[in-house]
């Protein structure tokens, strides 16, 4: 497919709230390999994972992730942006309830634009260049969050992990759509899957595209009572 049909595909509804999640799993679903999510990458599941950074409006992802992965400030696509009418600049809004982030991590010292820290009211942070959100007191809020987020305009919000924010998103109902990458690995191990947290009636989704590159499946599914 084009760039241009992928980001009519994978763009998000207009003028509303949207949560889409991005993930990758084994066949056999792990999460991770070593450690790292990086362990079943693909050039496609790539395209996609920068895309769907380059059609949001923030980044969210659990301090956990940040870690791990060492994430850096976002770079996305400027021309693609304002082609499409989208702010150059993308934040990283990264949930904390704990207050495990220090300044000279590289989601701060390597960053365009300064990210977004949700935590809570007991948490101990230190100094950080950051907007800090506090939302909740002792456990942090999702869905006061993710209004927080959009009162700053920013409604497109793509949900990259890890497994226990995606796991309690779900469990708060503020999952719009997921965008799973299945990598042709059987992994085994000790690996998670994509989302973990409380038992919770399962959410009924409905298949909206699937693509195909080589031996990689790329799906995109939308919660069916998501308008």
């Amino acid at each position: 497919m084009t760039d241009t049909a992928l980001e009519s595909l994978y763009a998000y509804p207009p003028d509303r709230t949207w949560v889409t999640a991005n993930f990758v799993s084994s066949v056999d679903g792990a999460v991770t390999v070593d450690g790292r999510s990086a362990g079943l990458g693909s050039p496609a599941d790539k395209q996609i994972y920068l895309l769907g950074r380059d059609l949001a409006d923030v980044v969210l992802v659990g301090a956990g992730t940040v870690l791990a992965e060492g994430y850096r400030g976002a770079r996305p696509d400027l021309a693609r942006r304002e082609r499409l009418g989208l702010a150059p600049a993308l934040p990283i809004a990264v949930v904390t309830a704990r207050g495990s982030l220090t300044a000279d991590l590289p989601l701060f010292t390597d960053a365009a634009v300064p990210p977004i820290v949700i935590t809570t009211a007991r948490a101990r942070l230190p100094e950080l260049p950051a907007d800090v959100v506090v939302a909740g007191e002792d456990e942090v809020d999702l869905a006061l969050a993710v209004r927080e987020l959009a009162a700053r305009g920013l409604r497109r919000v793509d949900l990259e992990g890890g497994p226990a924010l995606f796991g309690s998103m779900v469990a708060a109902g503020l999952v719009d759509e997921l965008n799973l990458t299945v990598a042709p690995v059987l992994a085994a191990g000790a690996a998670g899957r994509i989302a973990r947290g409380p038992v919770v009636p399962p959410a009924e989704l409905e298949l909206r595209s699937v693509l195909r590159a080589q031996d990689v499946l790329l799906l995109r599914y939308r919660r069916r009572d998501s308008s």
